[in-house]
Formats: C-alpha cells, structure tokens, sequence
C-alpha cells in the first residue's frame, strides 16, 4: 500500500480542498493518506509554510504542490507508477 502525506494546517480552505480531491481519487485499496497539520513540528513549517497543500509520497519522497485537481493527481500518480516500474 502506497502511503501519502497531505501537508496542511488547521483553518486552510486550499487544504480542505486538496483533501476532498485526494479523498475522491486515491483508492483506498492501493493508497493511504494521512493528514499532517505542519503546524506541529518546525521542519514541516520551514519546508511547507507558504506552500501548502502539499502532497508527499512517502516512498519516492516526490511532492505534488498545489493546485491540483484530479486530473493532477490521477497523472502524479501515474509518473509515480512508471518511475516504480522503471526502477
């Protein structure tokens, strides 16, 4: 299972909608996501401050910044696919 962090912080409207799209198309037999309020730990806040929502898969380290829509997400999943495969 492919595990997915959605960095974000309490009150962030972009943040809520990032989860309501990752919540509608990750499936949840294949992935996993969790929700990071960086507000909590000072590396989060340096790294993701002005960025978030912040997407983070855990296995490749690779990030997808906002926005994002489906269409984003379902393509970075697909490159994260192919680099799996690749390797």
């Amino acid at each position: 299972m492919r595990k997915f962090l959605l960095m974000g912080t309490e009150g962030c409207h972009l943040c809520d909608d990032a989860a309501a799209i990752v919540v509608a198309t990750l499936d949840p037999a294949l992935h996993e996501a969790e929700l990071v309020d960086i507000a909590f730990e000072d590396e989060y806040m340096t790294r993701y401050a002005v960025r978030i929502p912040v997407l983070l898969d855990e296995a490749s380290g690779k990030e997808l910044d906002w926005p994002f829509d489906q269409p984003a997400l379902q393509d970075f999943l697909h490159g994260l696919e192919i680099c799996e495969q690749g390797s």
